[in-house]
């Protein structure tokens, strides 16, 4: 029997530990692809959160560094001026990133730091049980907010990727989504080019999914799917939202 589809190299064979209809898998085939179309995977290291994704060197086959909660991009800093030749990437959920490792990610990016972000957004703590994040939505349910994020208490969710677009160190930046085919062959295409970008030379780059958590979310995996369009796409818009040099020491922005 001739196959037509199979496991890609830098993908490991390793069952993963995710809920049932979680996107990381996904997400994690689109890294692990990028990676091997691009001939990048013998000289990478990845650097695995603290998260639903902590385990995240079990599933790439290259190597990887597990930073504390929060530090992946200051630990993928490390490595990229220790090793420059290496392709180096963080692969971070809303609360690693956008929480207790805000400040290390516009910093990084801040210093246009010669690494690839691939930045989970569930609008939700997906690992600890379902709190409110950085990046849940006004009026969205979970443990922590039972009636609703309330903005006059908790704020307003953090836009990660229009935030970065503003910072002149960054490079690359965009926002994608893998709630369907389409927009999982244009999130692999973001991936790709962040992975591009990194190998020649060019800053920082940062690719903001929007995944699913349909645990959390109490809802089955295709509802969870239908849900991230219909609630988060509009909040969240789909696209690129910066793609270009940083300017001049001394120019304007």
């Amino acid at each position: 029997m001739k196959t037509i589809f199979e496991r890609t190299p830098a993908l490991s064979d390793a069952v993963t530990h995710y809920c049932p209809g979680c996107t990381h898998g996904i997400v994690h085939r689109l890294v692990a692809e990028a990676l091997d179309e691009l001939d990048l995977t013998g000289r990478t290291i990845g650097v695995a959160p603290v998260g639903c994704a902590v385990m995240a060197y079990n599933y790439f086959e290259c190597d990887m560094v597990q930073a504390a909660h929060g530090r992946a991009p200051a630990v993928a800093t490390g490595v990229k001026r220790t090793h420059p030749g290496s392709i180096v990437f963080t692969y971070q959920g809303d609360g690693d990133l956008a929480a207790i490792g805000t400040a290390e990610t516009v910093h990084a990016a801040a210093r246009g730091e010669n690494i690839t972000v691939i930045f989970i957004n569930n609008a939700i703590y997906g690992m600890t049980g379902g709190q409110m994040a950085p990046t849940t939505m006004p009026a969205q349910v979970t443990q922590t907010s039972p009636y609703g994020r309330d903005v006059s208490k908790a704020g307003y969710p953090l836009r990660v990727s229009e935030m970065l677009a503003t910072v002149d160190g960054a490079r690359y930046i965009e926002r994608v989504a893998v709630n369907s085919a389409a927009n999982v062959k244009k999130a692999k295409a973001a991936i790709k080019k962040a992975f591009a970008n990194q190998a020649a030379g060019n800053g920082f780059t940062l690719v903001e999914v929007l995944s699913t958590c349909p645990t959390n979310w109490g809802l089955d995996p295709v509802k969870a799917l239908d849900w991230l369009k219909d609630n988060m796409m509009p909040y969240y818009p789909l696209g690129v939202y910066k793609d270009g040099a940083a300017p001049e020491a001394g120019g304007e922005a």
